[in-house]
């Protein structure tokens, strides 16, 4: 009998099947592949912004949602009720800049340039030896901007991609050699007065423009503008951003919204090192489980000792 019921079965989803395939029609096809490149295009887009973290935070709070409504409780679901009912206003108002940057683009560029920016490929990782030999190349260039007193500002990116700062910018795509870092923060170089982003160990564009920290009052009154886009730029990403005084020589690191100075080519190594090929993190930047596990085996590690 479950035999005769299993057989039963496959036979209707095959009828199913095969009506579902005589009533496909091209248009159909046509829709299915029009709402996949959007979908893509859209992943593409976040991707190459800041946009993509907050993306992966709503999706936390997504999670957190279905685990408020599982267990019934009643204040957090009344809160996130209240939150999700505008969740249409509440994306359009977090994703204004992007959404903005989507429609100037596709009002003022024809269909080959939005192919580019949809369809380019890009390599999706960078070779370990690579960044090693671009981290001893830009500390050796920041010990000669450094003693000469050339300012410069470095952005390493990390996995926040920097899309639309690299925009403002021009594209270099160059191999980060120390000649090349002294190059183009020589005074009198048309890129010097800029940030040069260095992507995947390559120096990706320069000249690009970064906004100032938020916290203007709490920065040091002598630090100048090149140091306030710094910090502003480790606001706002997970980058490493590294400056030299045109005034002072004095090397600086802004990282997570701190800038901590007098670093000499060694400590330059050491840190680049750290973030960009062991991928470490600091404090502040660890994810919540990895801080709670930790915590836990503190615990129990001192709950051995006598």
């Amino acid at each position: 009998m479950e035999v005769n019921e299993l057989l039963q079965e496959m036979a209707d989803f095959f009828s199913k099947l095969g009506n579902v395939c005589m009533s496909f029609r091209f248009k159909d096809f046509l829709d299915i592949c029009f709402v996949a490149f959007l979908i893509y295009s859209v992943i593409k887009i976040l991707r190459e912004t800041r946009a993509f973290q907050l993306v992966k935070g709503i999706l936390i709070f997504g999670i957190v949602y279905m685990i408020i409504n599982i267990f019934n409780m009643q204040a957090s679901t009344y809160i996130t009720n209240m939150v999700m009912s505008n969740i249409i206003v509440v994306l359009i108002i977090i994703f204004q800049p992007e959404l903005r940057h989507t429609l100037e683009t596709t009002g003022r560029s024809g269909l080959s340039k939005l192919k580019d920016q949809f369809l380019s490929s890009k390599n999706t990782g960078a070779d370990e030896k690579v960044i090693k030999d671009m981290i001893k190349s830009f500390a050796s260039a920041c010990e000669h901007m450094s003693n000469d007193k050339v300012g410069s500002l470095t952005v390493f990116e990390r996995s926040t991609l920097l899309g639309e700062v690299i925009s403002n910018g021009t594209i270099v795509d160059a191999s980060a050699t120390s000649q090349m870092f002294c190059n183009i923060f020589y005074p009198k170089a048309p890129l010097h007065d800029g940030a040069a982003i260095v992507r995947k160990g390559r120096i990706y564009a320069a000249g690009c423009i970064l906004t100032l920290t938020k916290k203007n009052n709490d920065v040091d009154k002598n630090l100048g503008t090149r140091h306030r886009a710094a910090i502003g730029m480790s606001e706002e990403s997970d980058a490493i951003v590294v400056v030299t005084s045109e005034e002072t020589g004095t090397i600086s690191v802004a990282y997570n919204g701190n800038l901590k100075r007098d670093f000499d080519k060694e400590k330059i190594i050491e840190i680049l090192n750290n973030y960009l090929v062991e991928h470490k993190y600091s404090e502040d930047e660890k994810p919540l489980f990895a801080k709670f596990f930790e915590r836990i085996m503190k615990v129990k590690g001192g709950s051995g000792k006598k």
